[in-house]
């Protein structure tokens, strides 16, 4: 059996193909992850064979491109559905294929799928991507929503026609371009009859609605057996368990404001500090041997071994936070990162930031509640609710759909 992963976005949306991608090959299938050039190197060494697609994300993410990348969204949009077509239409033969990221991405692996007439499965890693009666969509910018307006049906139809408008006309111009006829839902198109849910149902929990045929395997994660490197293991024997900040992928808005921040508040408690420098580039404030800088590492080691976790909020981060105990404080920039911080406070395991660029004081406040013995006690006990098996899961699905 042969089967394709594609995504298209920063490395919470590869690592967790990644994880799938192991998950199958363990049930005998030859596997393919099409994902940013970026994360060749990654996929690589996690011994999945990588296939490049689109620009360079972090360029594109950090500005770096910005003289010579799509400017309007309807450019960006065919743009990335046009390399998706291209790449999963010349990659070979397939039985299967598997596809979560972004909507443009996502609409020309589904537009190859069915010109080819593989089967086609649609991926999400947080909850309230998929539609449902039971919670709100995620917010898109440029939206109106009537004022006072809270049946989530109805959010849900809002969103639908949102979506179509933005990202419908150059999807339907390149499928009509592909011979396909064109699609009234773009949301739906690529989710797929059967959308796969990869998100833990303790930390995002679904509740089925009758008009989807969602199934939650939990979340997908990547086993990762790698030490962590001499002189951070050095720096957490030397003093207690210290506090880890770092916001991944995340630009910041205003990164020079929330390192000064995270900085203050976390001396302000007598702690010590890992330092994830991240895409934001955050450095040390001082030369003080309080901080220990790292880049790309085992987080699932490490945050078994800190006090909390200061982070964005994204999807795989809030994960592996929550499955090693650590509590967290989550300071969410977009998309479904508010969410994420959400269900961490109503878990008690620590604290949602409200807005996206931290003072001294509120984050301080924050760390007041991830770093209070409730907070710690109530981690622990969630982490042994956390399932280590979604991504075995999904996989026996997807050989299963496409048997």
């Amino acid at each position: 059996m042969r089967v394709l992963l594609t995504t298209y976005g920063s490395r919470g949306d590869v690592e967790p193909m990644a994880g799938l991608a192991l998950a199958l090959q363990e049930l005998g299938a030859e596997v393919r992850v099409c994902a940013p050039p970026d994360f060749a190197e990654l996929l690589d060494a996690a011994g999945v064979r990588p296939l490049p697609v689109g620009r360079p994300i972090r360029a594109l993410a950090t500005g770096l491109l910005a003289d010579e990348a799509p400017k309007t969204l309807p450019e960006i949009t065919a743009e990335l559905a046009g390399m998706a077509y291209e790449a999963v239409t010349t990659a070979g033969e397939f039985d299967a294929v598997v596809s979560a990221g972004v909507i443009g991405m996502q609409a020309g692996v589904q537009a190859a799928a069915e010109k080819r007439g593989i089967p086609y499965t649609g991926a999400s890693f947080s909850t309230n991507f998929v539609p449902s009666p039971h919670h709100p969509p995620v917010p898109w910018p440029g939206q109106s929503v009537p004022e006072g307006e809270t049946d989530n049906r109805v959010l849900w139809d809002l969103n639908a026609e949102h979506l179509q408008g933005l990202f419908g006309p150059p999807i339907n111009t390149l499928r009509a371009s592909w011979g396909l006829e064109p699609s009234d839902n773009v949301r739906d198109l690529i989710l797929g009859d059967h959308p796969l849910l990869a998100s833990d149902p303790v930390l995002g929990p679904w509740r089925p609605a009758t008009d989807l045929d969602v199934t939650q395997t939990g979340a997908w994660i990547r086993p990762d057996e790698r030490p962590l490197p001499a002189g951070l293991e050095a720096f957490l024997e030397a003093g207690a368990p210290p506090v880890y900040v770092g916001f991944g992928s995340m630009p910041l808005h205003d990164a020079e404001q929330t390192g000064r921040a995270a900085f203050e508040a976390v001396r302000g408690h007598g702690r010590r500090i890992v330092l994830g420098s991240g895409w934001a580039e955050l450095v040390p404030d001082g030369g003080s041997d309080d901080c220990h800088v790292v880049g790309e590492i085992n987080q699932q080691a490490l945050f078994r071994r800190v006090a909390a976790v200061v982070h964005h909020g994204g999807a795989g981060t809030t994960t592996t936070a929550a499955r090693a105990g650590a509590p967290q404080v989550i300071v969410p920039q977009v998309a479904d990162q508010p969410y994420w911080g959400g269900r961490v406070a109503a878990l008690g395991i620590g604290a949602v930031h409200d807005g996206a660029v931290p003072t001294t004081a509120s984050l301080s406040a924050a760390l007041v509640t991830a770093l209070s013995p409730e907070a710690c006690t109530r981690a622990a006990a969630v982490a042994g609710t956390i399932r280590a098996d979604g991504a075995r899961t999904a996989a026996k699905l997807v050989l299963r759909g496409a048997g």
